[in-house]
């Protein structure tokens, strides 16, 4: 994602972010049609899917499917955010995983739930809210010290990645972009005084 936006910081033209939001929704619409429509949406679809019904386990390609349609639409600067595709992105991870162990419905169910806090946990770096939200959505009050547990160890192993949360890098980007365009501004403040 981040090098997606810095990227798409060297833009000089609107038809060229234009070009790319359209490239963009052709490769998602691709990806729909031809592969698996689970790229499309938040994904509180596959979520409920997987926790509330018997079809508990994803194919091995949903979770590339999920996070490739979150960074492909999130890097367009389209609305949808980043928690709810997040959340099923965990979802599939943990359902996938649950597959290749075969396990039982209660702990394919704990698993999905924990790679749900683990991946929103490593994208905001929030392991109790990531903990507390999935906690709320779910009611499932009695496994909150595998999630706690989940969202630290993702916490931690997110900072050995990477030391700023996505939202910092964001930031930064943001920052400065807009020293670029003060500077910019002060720049051509400065011509017409001196040419005035």
């Amino acid at each position: 994602m981040l090098m997606l936006f810095k990227w798409k910081s060297t833009f000089t033209h609107k038809y060229q972010y234009v070009l790319y939001t359209i490239v963009c929704a052709l490769i998602i619409a691709s990806l729909a049609f031809f592969i698996n429509r689970n790229v499309l949406g938040s994904g509180k679809e596959l979520m409920t899917t997987v926790l509330f019904t018997a079809n508990k386990y994803s194919s091995w390609y949903t979770p590339l499917l999920r996070i490739g349609g979150l960074i492909i639409s999130f890097t367009t600067g389209a609305a949808g955010g980043v928690f709810a595709p997040s959340l099923s992105a965990g979802a599939s991870i943990g359902s996938v995983i649950a597959g290749w162990f075969h396990l039982s419905a209660t702990d394919t169910n704990l698993l999905i739930l924990c790679g749900m806090v683990s991946f929103l946990t490593g994208v905001t770096r929030t392991p109790f809210t990531s903990a507390i939200l999935v906690l709320e959505m779910t009611d499932r009050h009695n496994v909150i010290f595998h999630l706690m547990l989940a969202g630290m160890v993702s916490s931690l192993v997110s900072i050995l990645i990477d030391k700023h949360s996505l939202y910092d890098h964001l930031k930064y980007q943001c920052i400065t972009h807009l020293n670029k365009e003060a500077a910019a501004m002060l720049t051509k403040e400065e011509e017409v005084v001196t040419t005035g």
